[in-house]
């Protein structure tokens, strides 16, 4: 296992000079280059490796046709015409794979059937964790990510995860990104204004 810091490069790509995308080329991004973000972030840790995300990758004029009521007006334009939007969800029945999933705790399902509330919250958390791997593997694999709220979740349910247990968290607009439409970066707070050691 390798424990050293990737180069310079890597770190400007996934952190440093990666920026949040609101407009895009027309440049189509295949379903391969999917696959293979899908195949990263799918490595990355959740709690008893529930893998509770479940992502829908709408890219057809049909799908965005669906999704386009649930979207506010300023996520309008760049979702319509991102190549590919990733609706990320969670699965409140995530523990009915565990049985695969973490196989060296046979019980481990029960510990999430007793309580709704605590499946709930690891379904969120976990899933929000793997929304955010997702963002790190589409920048790793040479995509553009625009994550964004702004959008009402109860009609993307609705219209896309009617009759499961599957609730949406947040959106991703992936492709080539046009700089064009960056903003100037935000500052950031300071190590001292968000940590501390004890």
């Amino acid at each position: 296992m390798p424990h050293e810091t990737i180069d310079a490069a890597a770190l400007d790509q996934l952190f440093r000079e990666a920026r949040t995308a609101n407009k895009w080329t027309d440049r189509p991004v295949p379903e391969e280059k999917l696959r293979e973000m899908y195949d990263l972030l799918k490595m990355a840790p959740t709690s008893a490796n529930a893998s509770p995300a479940r992502f829908v990758f709408v890219r057809t004029p049909e799908g965005k046709a669906k999704l386009k009521p649930a979207l506010s007006a300023g996520n309008m334009e760049k979702t319509m015409t991102a190549p590919v939007t990733v609706i990320v969800a969670h699965d409140l029945q995530f523990y009915e794979k565990l049985p695969v999933l973490f196989p060296h705790a046979p019980d481990a399902k029960n510990w999430f059937t007793g309580s709704m509330s605590f499946a709930e919250q690891t379904a969120f958390r976990n899933g929000s964790l793997q929304g955010a791997y997702l963002i790190l593997a589409a920048r790793a694999v040479g995509l553009d990510a625009g994550p964004m709220s702004g959008f009402d979740a109860a009609k993307v349910d609705e219209a896309f995860f009617a009759g499961t247990q599957v609730r949406t968290n947040f959106l991703v607009n992936l492709g080539y990104g046009d700089p064009e439409g960056l903003f100037p970066r935000s500052p950031r707070l300071d190590f001292e204004e968000a940590a501390r050691f004890e």
